[in-house]
């Protein structure tokens, strides 16, 4: 603990707040960041310390003799004392268990309370030194831990409500304690401070409830502060570097450029997580240049990066080769011009350019893309497909339906519930999904259907690239794509007679359509829901996805047939023949509605083809490994449906 008495030192603000009300204020509940380093600037330099030595060291400049800890755990210790009065305050202060089991014991802990908060004022002055009457001592009671004290805060037991009265009388009952060494005449309280999680982790009533109790946040730090532990945590590694022996690695000019680059990439963290970051540094025998990496490991958990792999270069590359059977054209027919931007955001995302036009990128997801257009034309295949060329892995892709998450309590699903509610202990779906893997492509499917809370919590990804969940644990997204689907600006609702009607229609010229839909897009989350933020922060990566034209349609007809062949030679051995009549008829059957697209195609051909097939397979039983089922026609009933002829070398069966 430094207890240095500089006249320039500048504390926290939080700091500076407590120690500047003691006059008025009797007790404090500082809330917040309450576990985290705070920096002091004193000479000039800046240096780190934990929360009680930042209240403490002031406290002793200003005449305070001893600073009191309490929790369930120690109890009652002193934490602190100036030399001089050290010997008596711990003759003062017995051990005693805090706060007690029972009433009994929870009145012996008030008494405790009373004494420390008077400056033990009757012990001190029945005791005289050389004759005279000794003052009470000056000192502060600082209670750890408070938010667990009670386990509901909304239900307090008994001996809870009256503990907390007690504390409350306590703070109204308080009164001045004079330093004698002082001759400005200000009295000051011996002041009670809890330090809480949380402002709500304590009574409302007893917070709200005097004047003299006075609520404090601790801030997180701001950019300003991780900047400035950024230069002192590169003083300290230097310092640790020379005293092991290594090697220094870096030239000043890099060092002030990696400071810059740590700042960076502590956004959101708190500087004891940027100090332990040092630790996880020196032990795997990183230069302080490879910082952000120790920073970045110590945020997501995980070593390795597949983002700063070539390999991921080359599946991009791989992925838009035309030549190449699973690349994503050849995957995703007919949306050249979405595939072709899609693409482009992902070389993007694996440079880690996203976002760079901004003055700090901050820790934005990796990649963020809005598929928009008609249904059934290719949207959730495309996010399959970049789920695959990132990570060679469609495990990768996590998908969310929105339509589930309509209700304005859908968010509690995405990242846990509050402390109190039901599914607390379970957490949140997405944020445990990421926790796990942070390395995802993520799906949010037709987000025109979510609740605005939902909406609310997508804003906070975009911009700072975390989620923090019911219990507390921060998710991190930056190493995330992020995709949302959405049928938007194909479709309105006409005003009068509220019906569904298409904006854009088969056909059209794929800019026109394209202009058509982000507009209307646009104006959705502007005027019909109010979120125009959400939509500037999705800001230019719309991708507008096109119908699919007669050419492609055909195209996907073929390729689903060629499924549905591949699927009865696998689990049956058969082979699936069909007559070029039957074909056309079956063509032109399931590619007439253009408005359905590529799944309405499938649709098609399961009613029109596989159910009927099946019915023909049911009624042929013994069919050995290696038949030919031909589909020698096609016969169109008066009621829509159809009857297929199937020949199984033997005999015609009607399916």
């Amino acid at each position: 603990m430094d207890l240095q008495k500089e006249k320039d030192e500048e504390l926290p603000f939080f700091v500076q707040e407590l120690t500047g009300t003691l006059s008025v204020h009797s007790q404090y509940v500082l809330h917040g960041n309450i576990h985290d380093l705070h920096l002091v600037r004193g000479n000039g330099r800046d240096r780190h310390h934990p929360l009680l030595d930042v209240v403490w060291n002031p406290l002793l400049r200003m005449g305070y003799q001893v600073l009191v800890g309490c929790d369930q755990i120690n109890g009652f210790r002193i934490l602190y004392a100036a030399p001089e009065v050290e010997e008596a305050a711990r003759t003062l202060l017995p051990a005693r268990q805090f706060p007690g089991a029972d009433a009994a014991q929870q009145e012996k802990v008030s008494a405790e309370l009373r004494r420390i908060v008077s400056g033990w004022a009757e012990e001190r002055s029945r005791a005289r030194g050389d004759g005279v009457e000794l003052p009470p001592l000056r000192a502060a009671l600082v209670v750890e831990h408070a938010s667990r004290l009670v386990q509901d805060v909304t239900r307090l037991t008994t001996d809870e409500r009256d503990f907390f009265l007690s504390c409350l009388q306590l703070a109204d009952l308080a009164k001045r304690v004079r330093d004698p060494r002082r001759t400005d005449g200000r009295d000051l309280f011996n002041p009670v401070i809890w330090l809480a999680e949380g402002e709500r982790d304590l009574p409302n009533w007893f917070i709200s409830g005097s004047e003299r109790i006075r609520p404090i946040a601790v801030p997180q730090p701001d950019a300003d502060e991780r900047r400035r532990m950024a230069d002192l945590l590169r003083r300290e590694f230097r310092a640790r570097q020379q005293k092991t022996g290594a090697p220094a690695g870096d030239v000043p000019d890099e060092d002030k450029e990696t400071v810059e680059a740590v700042a960076r990439a502590a956004g959101g963290m708190t500087l004891r997580a940027m100090r332990e970051s040092v630790d996880l540094a020196l032990d795997r025998g990183l230069a302080f240049r490879s910082m952000p990496d120790a920073v970045r490991i110590y945020r997501l958990g995980v070593e390795r990066n597949p983002w700063s792999r070539d390999e991921v270069r080359r599946r991009i590359l791989r992925g838009e080769d035309p030549d190449n059977e699973r690349s994503v054209p050849r995957r995703v027919l007919g949306q050249d011009a979405a595939v072709a931007k899609t693409l482009d955001i992902l070389k993007r995302a694996a440079l880690g350019l996203s976002g760079a036009q901004a003055t700090s990128p901050g820790h934005r997801p990796r990649g963020v893309l809005f598929f928009a257009g008609p249904t059934g034309t290719g949207k959730t295949e495309l996010a399959k497909a970049v789920a695959a060329v990132l990570f060679d892995n469609e495990q990768a892709y996590l998908r969310f339906d929105m339509s589930e998450f309509s209700s304005s309590h859908a968010a509690d699903r995405l990242v846990g519930a509050p402390p109190g509610y039901v599914g607390y202990e379970a957490g949140g779906e997405l944020t445990a999904a990421v926790r796990q893997d942070p390395f995802r492509v993520i799906l949010f499917d037709e987000i025109e259907k979510a609740d605005k809370g939902v909406l609310d919590k997508f804003l906070q990804v975009l911009e700072d690239g975390r989620l923090t969940d019911g219990q507390g644990v921060t998710t991190y997204f930056s190493e995330c794509v992020l995709i949302f689907t959405s049928n938007l600006g194909v479709q309105r609702t006409d005003p009068r007679t509220q019906q569904r009607e298409w904006v854009v229609t088969p056909g059209t010229e794929y800019s026109e359509l394209e202009a058509t839909v982000k507009k209307n897009v646009k104006e959705h989350f502007e005027q019909v829901i109010g979120r125009p933020e959400l939509m500037n922060r999705i800001g230019g990566n719309v991708v507008v996805f096109d119908f699919i034209s007669e050419d492609v349609a055909k195209k996907i007809f073929d390729l689903q047939v060629k499924n549905i062949r591949r699927q009865l030679a696998a689990e049956h051995r058969v082979a699936l023949e069909i007559h070029d009549d039957a074909r056309a008829t079956l063509l032109r059957r399931c590619t007439q509605d253009p408005w359905t697209g590529g799944r309405g195609i499938g649709m098609a051909l399961e009613t029109d083809l596989i159910n009927p097939l099946a019915r023909a397979l049911f009624a042929a039983p013994g069919l050995g490994a290696g038949t030919t089922v031909v589909v020698a026609g096609v016969k169109e009933l008066p009621d829509g449906q159809v009857e297929l002829l199937v020949d199984f070398g033997k005999e015609t069966v009607a399916g």
